[in-house]
């Protein structure tokens, strides 16, 4: 292959990381499926820890923030949210790494973070409430783009289908009496929801929260 890049190391590392799991990436597995010695990754990355913060960059690199374009700033938030979903969905693994990572360290996670404190200071929130707000709105982006009902890497669709009704039935098994709302819920609380439901209740839900605080200054 060619000289080998810090991108090609992620991309393969994000590869693997979706298909199996982040435990799987290994400075040793990626070198071999890219054909060189350990040594030409720790070239790049000295330990796992920072192959980590680069993939969280290379990830959130696929979502860059627009500039304020004088629109409302529910309308801005509401789009930075929504990218920032949609850019983590195709990435199975992109909440895991982003749970393990010093977001700090990662300077296209800045750039969004940067924006969303922005965006909470003009909807007139002092400096304390958009530190909160920021915080809550990145990390509901991050849980929202997992999966509606979070599966293992490398599950088949048949693996999935019987988890599933093992905890249906594990809800629908309960002492009715005292968890009723359970027992008649079981199904659509184990079920995968359609994504964009899930995605649009999830955004209006934390977006109508900060809309009416916002309301009240």
């Amino acid at each position: 292959m060619g000289k080998l890049t810090a991108e090609a190391i992620v991309e393969r590392a994000l590869t693997v990381g979706d298909a199996e799991g982040l435990d799987a990436v290994t400075i040793r597995r990626l070198a071999t499926d890219l054909g060189v010695t350990p040594m030409a990754l720790y070239w790049h990355f000295k330990n796992k820890e920072q192959l980590l913060v680069g993939m969280a960059d290379h990830l959130v690199a696929g979502f860059t923030p627009a500039p304020d374009d004088g629109r409302p700033w529910q309308e801005q938030i509401r789009g930075l949210v929504v990218g920032l979903i949609t850019m983590l969905r195709s990435h199975p693994c992109a909440k895991s790494i982003l749970e393990q990572v010093d977001q700090t360290a990662v300077p296209n996670f800045l750039a969004v973070w940067n924006q969303a404190l922005g965006l909470a200071r003009s909807a007139g929130f002092n400096t304390d409430e958009s530190c909160l707000i920021s915080k809550y709105l990145l990390q509901s982006a991050i849980s929202i783009a997992d999966a509606p009902v979070h599966f293992r890497a490398g599950m088949s669709q048949e693996e999935i289908a019987e988890l599933v009704r093992c905890k249906r039935a594990g809800l629908q098994t309960l002492p009715p009496d005292r968890y009723p709302h359970l027992v008649e819920m079981a199904a659509p609380m184990v079920q995968p929801t359609d994504s964009g439901v899930w995605d649009t209740f999830g955004v209006d839900l934390i977006l109508s929260g900060i809309e009416a605080l916002a309301a009240r200054r």
